[in-house]
């Protein structure tokens, strides 16, 4: 059941994308909400910061942490005007975000040529068979940093 609070939430995200559009920017807007309050806003600034990451999600995962000083938003929840892409999906992962909403859905976002369906088809390929391969090499001296991390006693878990 939708609370009048989340649809107040979801209707600033979908202001958010709407008026980036008048601007000439990505028709997408995101809000993070923690314990009933607004934390982060952000629209999509990939044109406007020539930044192919500053997808509305991420911009308000990074407003909200700068707000709160920390990089763990447990608690928290996203309400975005479209489904995340896998990149964005992704960053709610690392931030701990309790919970998304979102309106349009990723065959929304296809149909005005904002197709991020190929990109979760990639990543169900073997690292080699992908659009753009990947090779892995000097694991050994690469392993190296993690060993260092590991054994560092004042590292800070992510």
């Amino acid at each position: 059941m939708t609370t009048d609070a989340q649809q107040a939430f979801m209707r600033r995200a979908i202001q958010l994308s709407r008026e980036n559009v008048q601007r000439n920017g990505g028709p997408f807007g995101a809000v993070i909400v923690k314990d009933g309050r607004v934390v982060g806003e952000g629209f999509n600034r990939v044109t406007a910061t020539n930044d192919p990451t500053a997808h509305a999600e991420v911009v308000a995962i990074r407003a909200a942490c700068a707000h709160l000083n920390t990089f763990d938003l447990s608690g928290a929840e996203i309400y975005s005007s479209c489904e995340p892409c896998p990149m964005c999906l992704s960053a709610i992962y690392w931030a701990r975000l309790a919970g998304i909403h979102y309106a349009n859905t990723k065959l929304d976002a296809a149909a005005i040529q904002f197709d991020d369906y190929f990109i979760y088809e990639e990543l169900a390929k073997h690292p080699e068979q992908r659009a753009i391969p990947m090779r892995q090499m000097l694991r050994d001296e690469a392993m190296q940093a993690f060993l260092d991390w590991q054994a560092n006693a004042s590292r800070v878990q992510y």
